[in-house]
């Protein structure tokens, strides 16, 4: 190859890697989608509201919510994990995207997605659920519930956005520690299963704060136990379960991903603007309005903690075993 030849070839190899770079650094050329994989008034669709708002204003382009519910979340998270891994799709997740692929296992049926199709980009917030029933219902503690579904079993009822979902999960960990069997009545979100509650379809609710902080305060709700180590900081008068001698805990976090295989800078862009979106005080004050304040961790943190919590979570479907 001449000398001629080759400058020619350089030539052309810098002029597509700076075409390359200069689109990259455009980004966002035109409007995101922020695929929520539950219908509205749920956690990931309260959260991801607010933050879709700003993060359009850091990004200057609009970041338009997506409610693709369905599944437990799994229908929404496969239409992202079929998406081009550009930047232009991204998805608002709960902690049930780490339960879903290990359920279809147990299931003997092939998984929605796989969680290496993803990377993090930032945490958003992490609470763990709470036990809730209507106000006129005669539990006022967990014993009571305990001992009332112990006399009937699998007569009482419990709301959940899907099979393995997580308000699923942490009901079925909490009947596995105290020896009761409840009926298990799946929906396609939080909303739904908040608003069966108030209509008397179901009896019990496991869910995120935000999604009933608001009944609670009103006393159209009574919250009788939560899943975490220690009090919550929007009802500090709940007790955990651990506190009450059941041995379980379950952390229901929102977060944002991308991609695999989307370009780094693209990354990178996404990355700086959910922060500063999470962190932004307009946002931090509507969402813990909510009851569940902003928790953010950005991407190297998320990711070390997604994996620890991927973890613990597939060993919980497989206690929890194979459920129809």
């Amino acid at each position: 190859m001449g000398l001629r030849t080759l400058v020619k070839h350089a030539a052309v190899a810098a002029f597509c890697l700076g075409t390359a770079a200069a689109a990259q650094a455009e980004y966002p050329e035109h409007a995101i989608s922020m695929i929520v994989p539950f219908p509205p008034g749920g956690v990931a669709d309260v959260v991801g509201r607010p933050l879709a708002q700003a993060l359009g204003e850091k990004l200057g382009q609009p970041v338009i919510i997506e409610n693709r519910g369905g599944a437990g979340g799994a229908l929404g998270i496969g239409q992202v994990a079929r998406a081009k891994p550009d930047g232009y799709t991204i998805l608002m997740s709960l902690s049930s995207i780490s339960i879903l692929p290990e359920a279809d296992k147990v299931l003997e049926r092939k998984p929605a997605y796989q969680l290496d199709q993803f990377v993090p980009i930032g945490r958003i917030t992490a609470d763990p659920t709470v036990l809730v029933v209507r106000a006129d219902k005669p539990w006022n503690s967990v014993q009571d519930l305990v001992e009332a579904a112990k006399k009937q079993p699998n007569k009482l009822s419990y709301g959940s956005s899907g099979i393995y979902g997580t308000m699923h999960v942490p009901m079925a960990m909490l009947q596995n520690a105290a020896g009761i069997s409840m009926l298990h009545v799946p929906f396609t979100g939080a909303a739904p299963a908040v608003q069966a509650l108030m209509g008397g379809q179901v009896d019990v609710l496991a869910t995120g704060p935000s999604s009933v902080s608001q009944l609670v305060q009103s006393g159209r709700v009574k919250a009788l136990a939560q899943w975490g180590d220690a009090p919550l900081e929007s009802m500090p008068q709940v007790p955990t379960l651990k506190s009450l001698g059941y041995d379980v805990t379950f952390v229901q976090w929102s977060g944002v991903f991308a991609l695999a295989g989307t370009p780094e800078p693209v990354l990178d862009r996404l990355r700086s603007a959910v922060k500063a979106a999470a962190n932004d005080d307009k946002v931090k004050a509507l969402i813990a309005g909510t009851g569940s304040p902003v928790q953010y961790l950005d991407a190297k943190d998320f990711d070390t903690y997604w994996r620890k919590d991927s973890a613990s979570l597939a060993l919980a479907v497989q206690k929890i075993g194979k459920v129809e």
